[in-house]
């Protein structure tokens, strides 16, 4: 019993733990969020906790909100450093001491913090000089007159030594009335300075002016301590007023940069500092004159002393710059090096950022920040003055002012700086990032209306014309600032970019590509017009028309379209090759087109895809409306009896022909149609793995590296367009030039030759091809077999191949003793007159809508007989004529001049004759896809490239392009087989 007892409180005990357990392991440790603002008054935020804890009795929250402090009138009792006993002062005429841990009577008032006070000039005394507490405390006056000159230090405990300004201008530490008080400084009056000053910052984007209190505290004290006393921290102070101002300057002198010139004028006597004429003693260097016409000359009139070199012995890609730092207070700070974070507010790396100042890299950075973000990090502005570090071998280092450009300044109430003339800037210098200083109105304390963001900084080095040392210019530093209304700061964002970039004079290329695209243009005119001359002929008609000048323009589309494309694959491979390859930046001597000189390089690359689109299209055309037809020489070989019904009698007639023949061959040429000397499929597979996979397309990034791998941690700059044209072109360029060579050299010969077996495919079957590209010319493909018989069984077809193979039959060629079986045409009026007629059943068949009146058209007769007529007609003809059975119609067979192959046209004229021209280049494939592989290789090329120029995607342009290919393949598979079974009378079933 006593064991069933302990196993029963045994199990729930279990159960119980199991609950407790899982409980334990459910729950979630979360807290609410608070922050010390949410505190209030009466309570104070533990950092330990990281909540609100309510603050004891006669006590408050501190100004932090990190502690409590005593009420007014109380006095710490106990403080044990976590927490304080506070207790009131007995007497009502007792103040707290200054450290707050006891009281004290008072010589005078109680201010409102619960603490003696003192009149003005004396400081407050609350123990001896043992440190021994008074029962009173006491007001002792500073002694003002000489040689104490003292007054009560900013905290009020302690007498010091009153400024200069006093001493100087009133031998007292009073200010007297006929002098001028400001900045906690005195000056005499009538010093040269405006009475009154104008404490406006101005904000041009939002289109008005703010008083600012850091100007009205601060702006004249500055000035007349720098005009008067030469107070150089007061001088420097000034200057970063005016930065604020954003340089800006006009006839009123009594705002910031007007006090800042006007005491530039005044000191002219003191000199200049370091021999630079605008960098007047004392005073910061901010303007290079203020006169038009001199920013040319200080940017370009002389090169650094120093060059840059991309690769060898003498490699210098560093760029060097360091910054003297000032506090708006006019205090130097430090140098910096120019890196590293100071100069670009975007957060990253250390490495990615330092990639800025390696020569030739073009670096872009940009993101968003937060507004909040900016007001706590950055409380005042700081100021910069940036040079360039110019190290000469064996000589020490100097230092070399790099110009401004703001584009906000304005002279006049103008903005001069905004054009791109050179001749209408102010140079400048000095800037800061951010300023959430001087749009603060009521106080310093109070928050900011309008803070001023450094939103774009640009460092541009521009190359020496013609140089061969990589000498550049002075750097120039343009800033652009934006005004942003501060109302929520929590959610507004401003957008910062920092860029460095690299440009060189591109008159002497952009005037090459013209001359160039003058003088081949000049010659695709003079080709065009051969062409279409050579068109006229073949189509017997020599008037000039519309039609005659539509086919004229179309010509000159495509060769315009060649034009344009060797022009921009030849400045892809300029850029690509001298600006990437080892040997030829040596010594820097080309830099790459800035984005926006690239925009002419993109319309030329728009322009020869839209012409060879033209072009292609018109080929699409003409290759789905050729004529042909295949001529049938199979004989019968005997007669068959046949019953005539009603007579009982056998009549015998000539044996039928088979028309499997016929129809195999129209499915071969059928299948042919669209064979290329590329795989497609390959070419797109091979592009995008040399591209992506191995990391060609790196080669196409806007620096000097030619590495085709990139670390991940390393900055990777934009992406030239000009040199993502010449890799991507070339790469497609190459692979399709090796695959051309590949199956001319290697797949023809020891594969598959499609064109030639259908020529032997002709042969074997007896029948032969006649293709009318134009009206009256085209090719000829002579297929008669030398058997005589094609429609054979195999014993003898083998007999036949072998007896052919041993020579011991005649020769495959139209002429005897030739072996010649391709031929180009060019017909005459009468023959083709004789093939139009014959034709006209078939067409009117295929093609309703060209059927004639129908006083010549026999309603009561069968298409299908029709058709098959005038098809026995056409074989039957078109056989007579090649036995040269027609004397008025006759033909005869020569060579092609050289100079006639070379421009692609016929000189003689057939007239009487026609005329067939030996071709053993199987030049009938110009009907075909494999015939134009050189359009479809360039329409492909341009095809990839203007895609990806649009998308900056090599893997959307390869699966674009595939895709572009499939559907025209499709095309022309498609239309082509109606073409064909209309104009053979094949039934398009029997073409798989």
């Amino acid at each position: 019993m006593a064991t069933e007892t302990l196993r029963a409180f045994a199990c729930s005990f279990s159960i119980i733990f199991l609950l407790k357990l899982n409980a334990f392991f459910c729950q979630q440790f979360s807290i609410s969020f608070q922050q010390p603002s949410d505190c209030g008054v009466d309570s104070y935020f533990d950092i330990s906790s990281l909540s609100c804890v309510k603050c004891g009795s006669n006590q408050v929250s501190s100004k932090s909100g990190l502690a409590c402090k005593c009420k007014t009138g109380f006095r710490v009792l106990v403080s044990n450093g976590a927490s304080i006993t506070c207790q009131q002062c007995p007497d009502a005429n007792q103040g707290v001491t200054q450290d707050g841990y006891g009281c004290i009577r008072c010589p005078g008032s109680i201010g409102e913090n619960g603490k003696c006070q003192c009149p003005k000039g004396s400081v407050l005394v609350e123990r001896d000089v043992s440190g021994n507490p008074l029962n009173e405390s006491r007001c002792e006056a500073c002694n003002v007159t000489e040689p104490a000159f003292s007054a009560p230090d900013t905290a009020g405990n302690r007498c010091v030594r009153c400024d200069d300004s006093f001493i100087n201008s009133s031998q007292s530490c009073v200010c007297g009335t006929l002098n001028v008080q400001a900045g906690g400084m005195c000056f005499p009056s009538g010093n040269g300075l405006p009475t009154s000053v104008l404490p406006n910052v101005i904000f041009s984007q939002l289109g008005n002016s703010v008083p600012s209190a850091w100007f009205s505290n601060f702006m004249y004290s500055s000035a007349a301590a720098c005009l008067l006393f030469s107070n150089r921290t007061g001088c420097q102070s000034l200057g970063n007023m005016c930065v604020m101002n954003m340089h800006s300057f006009s006839t009123i002198n009594n705002d910031a940069c007007g006090l800042y010139n006007t005491v530039y004028r005044a000191t002219a006597a003191l000199g200049s500092s370091q021999d630079v004429s605008y960098w007047r003693a004392n005073l910061p260097w901010l303007y290079y004159g203020d006169q038009l016409g001199l920013a040319s000359r200080i940017l370009q009139n002389e090169p650094l002393p120093v060059g840059f070199s991309f690769k060898g012995a003498q490699k210098n890609t560093n760029i060097e710059l360091r910054a003297a730092v000032y506090s708006v207070r006019g205090e130097f700070l430090r140098w910096e090096s120019v890196g590293g974070g100071n100069l670009q507010l975007c957060p990253d790396t250390l490495i990615r950022q330092q990639s800025a100042f390696t020569f030739g890299t073009a670096y872009k950075q940009s993101c968003v920040l937060s507004v909040s973000e900016l007001l706590n990090k950055y409380p005042e502005p700081v100021f910069y003055d940036v040079f360039l570090v110019i190290q000469k071998p064996q000589e020490d280092k100097r230092l070399l002012a790099v110009p401004l450009l703001n584009i906000n300044q304005q002279f006049n109430g103008q903005f001069t700086n905004e054009g791109s003339n050179m001749n209408n800037w102010l140079l400048t210098r000095r800037l800061m990032l951010v300023d959430t200083l001087s749009g603060r109105q009521n106080s310093l304390t109070s928050s900011p209306g309008v803070i001023r963001v450094a939103t774009n900084i640009k460092i541009r080095f521009q190359l020496v014309p013609n140089t061969q040392k990589g000498q550049v210019y002075p750097p120039l530093m343009t800033v652009t600032y934006s005004d942003i209304p501060v109302t929520d700061p929590t959610t507004q964002t401003v957008t910062v970019s920092f860029f460095i970039e690299y440009t060189m004079d591109q008159e002497e290329a952009r005037v090459k590509t013209d001359i160039a695209l003058g003088v081949l243009g000049g010659m695709a005119v003079v080709h065009s017009l051969l062409k279409t001359a050579s068109w006229k002929r073949r189509i017997a008609s020599p008037l000039i028309d519309l039609q005659t000048i539509m086919k004229f323009l179309v010509f000159y589309a495509g060769d315009l379209a060649n034009v344009f494309f060797i022009i921009t694959v030849g400045t892809g491979l300029y850029w690509l090759i001298f600006f990437k390859t080892v040997e030829a930046q040596l010594f820097v001597s080309v830099l790459l087109p800035l984005p926006a000189q690239e925009e002419r390089f993109v319309v030329y690359v728009g322009c020869a895809f839209a012409l060879k689109t033209v072009q292609f299209l018109h080929k699409l055309f003409v290759q789905l409306s050729v004529d042909i037809f295949f001529i049938d020489w199979e004989r019968p070989r005997g007669k068959a009896s046949k019953h005539v019904e009603g007579s009982g009698e056998a009549k015998s007639q000539a044996s039928p022909v088979s028309i499997w023949r016929t129809y195999f061959v129209a499915n071969e040429w059928n299948e042919i149609q669209t064979i290329r000397k590329i795989n497609p499929t390959f070419q797109v597979i091979a592009v995008l793995f040399f591209l992506e996979v191995v990391g060609f397309s790196n080669l196409a990034l806007r620096d000097p590296s030619s590495n085709l791998r990139r670390s991940a941690e390393a900055y990777t700059p934009p992406y030239s367009l000009i040199l993502r044209y010449g890799v991507a072109s070339a790469m497609w360029l190459c692979i399709g030039l090796i695959q051309i060579i590949f199956f001319t050299v290697f797949h023809e010969r020891f594969i598959e030759d499609k064109i030639r077996q259908f020529v032997d495919l002709c042969s074997i079957s007896n029948v032969s091809v006649l293709l009318l590209s134009h009206r009256c010319f085209g090719y000829y493909i002579h297929g008669r077999s030398v058997h005589g018989h094609a429609d054979t069984n195999m014993d003898e077809m083998n007999t036949n191949l072998k007896r052919e193979a041993e020579n011991l039959c005649g020769q495959r060629g139209l002429l005897p003793n030739s072996d010649t079986q391709t031929f180009q045409i060019s017909i005459t009026n009468r023959l083709r007159a004789q093939y139009d007629r014959i034709i006209e059943p078939i067409s009117r068949t295929f093609f309703p809508k060209r059927r004639g009146p129908s006083r010549l058209v026999d309603a009561s007769a069968n298409p299908c007989e029709l058709s098959t007529k005038a098809y026995h007609t056409m074989n039957r003809f078109l056989g007579s004529v090649i036995d040269h059975a027609h004397r008025e119609m006759d033909y005869i067979v020569k060579d092609k001049l050289l100079f006639e192959r070379l421009i692609g046209m016929e000189f003689i004229e057939p007239l009487d004759k026609s005329i067939f021209y030996n071709d053993d280049s199987h030049s009938f494939s110009d009907v075909l896809f494999y015939g134009n592989e050189a359009v479809l290789l360039i329409f492909d090329t341009l095809f990839f490239c203007v895609v990806d120029l649009g998308s900056q995607n090599f893997i959307l342009a390869a699966v674009l392009t595939y895709l572009q290919q499939l559907v025209f393949r499709l095309i022309r598979n498609g239309m082509g087989r109606r073409n064909l079974a209309s104009k053979t009378l094949v039934d398009k079933r029997f073409l798989i």
